[in-house]
């Protein structure tokens, strides 16, 4: 009877390493998807354009998965080998702390969360188990553990000279990346004023406001009440004026956006969405409010998930980024891919050089080209990431 209740329990500890080991990839190769395609033909035209770009991407969740960030993937979209090869030098990495177990546009309410059960499979800490604020920091942390191993090619983003080290390496023919930290939603703050600076210090450089629900800063594009900013939502943008973060309303309710326009002292980013002219979604802020957006310095990240941009081809993609250019202008607009964001798509970040050809193909010309895919991104952190730590 020992011996079979040994046997048992070996049996049982085998099951439950298996679990752990094998759940987060297969849970991953769910989520994040890369259609499958032909190899894609790019012209030597294009190959050349594509060479000298920067290139910059506003909001990729990649931190959220069980991954090594320096190792190149086997699933997902993005890593700092794939980065180098597709030639991007700037990437946000948003950290997602909860979601409501239906990704509705339309609706959702924050009543239930299926982000605690994949952390506790990837074995998280137990602090972050309860808590959004440590959701967010590791994340962060994880960001910062994989720069210090990288011995340069990848550089935790948090002021100007930071950035500005990984431009001058690329220049210099080194292969390096910077990673900027957002949250993915302000609910991480759990309340509390503080909270703001205390992810500042963490590294956090860029905030939104909302994600798939409403929270304590006001109403979210996808939540029920679709009311404008709370009290606390005022006063926690005010904080990240005065800290030197970037506000992003990627998925906040129309009231919040006008009025963060109003009260925010720079310019707001929508750090990954598309335009509504050119992919009738619910996803997507209404024309006449990108505009404003855009007439504020505001900065326009268009995504390459089908709510975004409906048609997720490169094809499809670069009509939703020259429609997004003819509506604000080519200085506004911006890369904002949701890479390993539950999103499936037709090429992973280091294939970039497609959508280049798609661009030239949609008949947009070098500079505009060179702006969108980095240029505008680089310009606007350079003037809005703080001078110091």
């Amino acid at each position: 009877m020992k011996k079979i209740l040994i046997a048992g329990v070996v049996v049982l500890v085998a099951i439950v390493i298996a679990v752990f080991a094998l759940l987060p990839g297969n849970k991953e190769n769910q989520f994040n998807q890369v259609v499958d395609h032909e190899a894609y033909v790019i012209s030597d035209q294009a190959r050349t354009l594509h060479s000298s770009l920067a290139i910059g991407d506003l909001h990729a969740d990649t931190l959220l998965w069980h991954r090594d960030l320096l190792e190149r993937g086997t699933r997902g979209h993005v890593d700092v080998p794939r980065l180098i090869e597709g030639g991007v030098v700037l990437q946000v990495f948003a950290t997602v702390t909860k979601v409501p177990p239906a990704l509705n546009y339309e609706e959702n309410t924050a009543d239930a969360d299926q982000i605690t059960g994949l952390l506790i499979m990837q074995r998280w800490p137990l602090r972050t188990w309860g808590s959004l604020f440590e959701r967010a920091r590791y994340q962060a942390q994880r960001l910062d553990e994989a720069a210090r191993r990288s011995e340069g090619s990848l550089v935790f983003i948090r002021t100007r000279s930071d950035l500005e080290k990984v431009l001058e390496a690329r220049k210099k023919g080194r292969a390096a990346v910077g990673g900027l930290m957002a949250t993915e939603g302000s609910h991480a703050l759990e309340g509390a004023i503080e909270n703001v600076s205390k992810l500042y210090d963490e590294g956090f450089r860029m905030m939104s406001l909302h994600h798939f629900f409403d929270n304590e800063l006001g109403a979210s594009l996808h939540g029920t009440s679709k009311a404008d900013l709370s009290d606390f939502g005022r006063e926690a943008i005010l904080e990240m004026n005065r800290l030197g973060i970037m506000i992003d309303v990627s998925h906040s309710s129309e009231a919040v956006v006008t009025e963060a326009l109003e009260i925010s002292s720079t310019p707001l980013v929508v750090s990954h969405t598309g335009v509504h002219g050119a992919c009738d979604s619910p996803r997507n802020l209404p024309d006449d409010l990108m505009r404003r957006i855009a007439a504020g310095g505001g900065l326009i990240g268009i995504g390459y998930w089908d709510g975004a941009v409906c048609d997720t081809t490169p094809a499809g993609l670069a009509r939703a980024i020259a429609y997004a250019v003819n509506l604000l202008g080519s200085e506004h607009v911006a890369l904002g891919s949701d890479y390993d964001g539950a999103t499936s798509v037709y090429f992973d970040t280091s294939e970039l050089a497609a959508l280049t050809q798609a661009l030239l193909d949609e008949g947009l010309g070098d500079e505009d080209i060179r702006a969108v895919m980095g240029g505008n991104q680089i310009r606007f952190f350079r003037k809005y990431l703080p001078t110091r730590e």
